[in-house]
């Protein structure tokens, strides 16, 4: 029996999720564990400014007698850039570092020279053999997944650990935060950290040997963060970060651009979540973005209500990005709409280690508290 519509209270998650539950006032689950969780997770105030404090003379410290304090990945977006902009101000020593997957935007390109130029970092791009890529991240589009960004996810946390091990740094800043990122249904996706379905799809779907793509393994993820200690750290929790104001600021000081969504500074997470998700997979990931927007008070639920009814993706720039897509992965029309009208999977169609990592998570947590 279809589920009859309903949209939370509170925020405006709704039965796109179909894990979704809603309390007797209709809030749903998604916003109640927002407001449960982030007490926990971003501290307020004179212990805001305390945690701060000590975690940049914790970096500064186990820096000493080498070349950097930490590693920030930036992606020419608004957190990432913002993250680099307050890095400089506190004085950290970071090694700025980029994935490039060959999906980036031309505007994203020149937001990330700019941010390297201004603040004066040093700066390496880790650049991805794009045939191979192609051949993986085609693998999960065929294997009829949402999380098909989970090549690009996984061969990045890949990468940044290569080069903690290089630098022998202990710490990876990232943009990633929960005042923006907080909601995000566990229906839509999958940790890319679990290298077995990414092997598993590459091996089903795939068409050529995968040689030189980035990965981590279970021997990798245990050495990096348990013995290595390499600890990654969300800076955003730690500072006051409202979006609009640190995009007035990236905008004066240094020439930032924004370039118009959530993630849209790569052309393909562009089509991904304006195009791919929402006519396959009927997710719109604007609702889980505004959702916590809502809940951090950046956003009101009428104004999140009203960004809804907008198009997720102005028509010539979809045109434009359509004919990109098609030339850049090798297909026809006919061959992409033949894969977008496959039946929908999930991941858990396909082998994967879900209970080992949970494992190995909370295990991992109670470590660092020593």
């Amino acid at each position: 029996m279809e589920r009859a519509y309903q949209i939370c209270t509170r925020c405006i998650m709704d039965i796109t999720d179909p894990e979704i539950t809603f309390d007797e006032n209709g809030a749903c689950n998604h916003c109640t564990e927002y407001y449960e969780r982030r007490p926990q997770l971003v501290p307020e105030g004179e212990a805001q400014k305390a945690r701060l404090n000590e975690l940049v003379a914790e970096m500064k410290e186990k820096g000493k007698g080498k070349d950097y304090d930490c590693i920030i990945g930036i992606s020419g977006g608004v957190d990432s850039s913002y993250m680099a902009y307050k890095v400089k101000e506190l004085g950290i020593r970071a090694l700025a570092v980029h994935f490039d997957n060959g999906w980036n935007s031309e505007l994203a390109v020149k937001n990330i020279e700019n941010i390297v130029k201004k603040l004066g970092f040093d700066y390496q791009t880790y650049v991805v053999d794009w045939e191979e890529f192609k051949d993986v991240q085609l693998a999960f589009f065929r294997a009829s997944i949402a999380n098909i960004e989970a090549p690009s996810d996984h061969a990045f946390l890949a990468a940044i650990f290569q080069l903690c091990n290089k630098y022998g740094i202990k710490y990876v800043l990232t943009g990633s935060n929960y005042n923006t990122e907080g909601i995000l249904p566990k229906s839509w996706g999958y940790s890319a950290r679990d290298l077995t379905p990414i092997k598993a799809i590459h091996k089903q779907f795939g068409t050529m040997p995968m040689k030189t793509y980035p990965r981590l393994g279970y021997g990798a993820e245990i050495y990096y963060n348990m013995i290595k200690r390499i600890k990654f750290v969300r800076l955003l929790h730690y500072i006051p970060y409202v979006k609009a104001e640190a995009m007035d600021v990236l905008e004066n000081k240094l020439d930032w651009q924004y370039y118009g969504g959530k993630h849209y500074e790569s052309v393909f997470t562009r089509f991904f979540q304006g195009y791919i998700l929402p006519k396959k997979f009927k997710i719109d990931k604007r609702r889980a973005h505004l959702s916590t927007l809502i809940c951090n008070n950046d956003f009101s639920r009428e104004e999140a209500l009203e960004e809804m009814k907008k198009e997720t993706y102005p028509p010539e720039m979809l045109k434009q990005d359509k004919e990109y897509v098609f030339k850049k992965w090798g297909l026809t029309k006919e061959e992409f709409q033949e894969i977008m009208d496959k039946p929908i999977k999930s991941y858990r169609d396909y082998p994967n280690q879900e209970k080992f990592f949970k494992l190995l998570y909370s295990v991992y947590s109670k470590i660092r508290k020593i």
